[in-house]
């Protein structure tokens, strides 16, 4: 096992890393920017070194910055977290290039899953149901126009690179189409270097249901179950849970069974996640894959007892599974919430100083902020997680309300007004809970 690790992060995933890593007798190196002097982060971790300006671009997104400062602090191997530059494949390479483990996939397998394009190739190569649309980038405007006439609208624009919601935009007719494209190739070639299109066939009233994945060194690949992840705005996901309330056994099995086989396929390692978006019919279809850690890992490890950072360490320091798909058991119901820094009704940020912090008891939280904690503008507005358990998933939505109105944050608006709403409505309660769960119900 590993003796020293560096966390190529911040926030709450930072403090997650650096709690597993403490347990298993693991030094840490926290890196920080200018603006995250203060945070918990960096009193958690064994040591802390600054790497660079409040801006991303100058400290967390650093390569060779934060390459530099593992190789200055000895540290074995790399943790990426999620965000940053955890499916940067470029990164991975470098640490490859300096023998400093990278926690995570090979760099090949995260530059070809980074492409949707190429992921959608390498699902159609192994028989996983894609959804229809094309594999191949978009030459401009005219073939995007052709495209989506022949697999009729409403159509998916999205960015070949993207990720979070980035350079996706749903659009109804050929006029919204003309209008959309230009600014979301753009907005692709800013925020991910590269421009590159292609359209996918709106899934209407779906479900977006991800399997989570573990796969060592030796050949083993097993799933640990589904997380249905359909309460979203703008397509980032606000509410999680596990097990998806819509999937019976049949079709729990036939989908774990796909997500596996597509990691085979591809030859992949480590924890991975295979998203896929399920009809009212319940055919599924291949969405994407996250090569790294989900935010939302928490509700997995909460009704399978493991934990996903120990394995993701395990696996990279090439040690074999442990257990079978046989021996993993699922038991109760787990939710988690996203508290963002945001306005509940326009979800703009909201930064600014926390002036008043408490949490509700009897729940887990995932957190990096407290009172008189100053959230910025310059890094993700996500600021905690909360996830609540129960036998059932009635029970659990139970605590949940509870807990929801037992926070207390003020300074900065958040999105709990928000999460009130959606965890007390009939809709939510009842299951009927599909990516428009937001725009129908609320």
């Amino acid at each position: 096992m590993f003796t020293k690790v560096l966390i190529a992060n911040r926030g709450e995933i930072a403090m997650r890393i650096i709690r597993t890593c403490s347990r298993l007798g693991i030094k840490t190196v926290a890196v920080y920017s200018e603006a995250d002097r203060d945070a918990p982060h960096t009193k958690a971790a064994t040591e802390a070194y600054l790497i660079g300006e409040s801006r991303v671009s100058e400290s967390y997104l650093n390569i060779e910055r934060i390459i530099e400062t593992a190789k200055k602090a000895n540290a074995d191997a790399i943790h990426p977290g999620y965000g940053l530059l955890s499916e940067n494949s470029r990164f991975a390479e470098r640490c490859k290039q300096e023998n400093i483990v990278f926690i995570g996939p090979a760099p090949d397998i995260i530059a070809k899953m980074g492409s949707k394009i190429e992921a959608r190739k390498a699902m159609e190569a192994a028989g996983v149901p894609v959804v229809p649309g094309v594999s191949e980038s978009l030459g401009d405007i005219e073939a995007a126009c052709r495209t989506a006439r022949q697999i009729g609208y409403p159509v998916m624009l999205k960015a070949s690179a993207g990720g979070g919601g980035i350079g996706m935009q749903l659009v109804q007719n050929e006029e919204a189409l003309r209008k959309a494209y230009e600014g979301n190739k753009k907005r692709a070639a800013d925020f991910f270097g590269d421009g590159s299109m292609y359209i996918e066939k709106v899934i209407e009233h779906a479900r977006h249901i991800e399997v989570q994945l573990l796969a060592d060194q030796h050949g083993h690949t097993i799933h640990l179950f589904e997380r249905d992840c359909s309460v979203q705005r703008r397509h980032q996901k606000v509410i999680e849970e596990a097990p998806s309330p819509f999937l019976d056994d049949k079709l729990r099995m036939k989908i774990g069974q796909t997500a596996v086989k597509a990691a085979k396929a591809i030859g992949y390692t480590n924890a991975g996640t295979i998203e896929f978006l399920v009809d009212p019919n319940q055919n599924f279809y291949f969405l994407e894959m996250n090569t790294r850690l989900q935010v939302e890992h928490p509700v997995t490890e909460e009704i399978t007892g493991l934990d996903l950072v120990e394995h993701q360490l395990r696996i990279s320091a090439g040690h074999t599974l442990t257990f079978s798909q046989q021996d993993i058991k699922r038991n109760g119901h787990a939710i988690e919430v996203r508290i963002y820094a945001e306005d509940p009704k326009t979800f703009y940020p909201s930064p600014g100083t926390i002036t008043a912090f408490s949490l509700p008891k009897g729940v887990r939280h995932e957190c990096a902020v407290a009172k008189d904690s100053t959230v910025t503008p310059f890094y993700d507005p996500m600021i905690a997680k909360m996830i609540v358990k129960g036998q059932t998933r009635a029970e659990a939505i139970e605590k949940l309300e509870t807990a929801l109105r037992d926070y207390r944050i003020e300074g900065i608006k958040t999105n709990l007004p928000l999460l009130i709403q959606a965890a007390a409505s009939k809709a939510f309660k009842e299951g009927d809970v599909t990516t428009d769960f937001l725009k129908q119900h609320l």
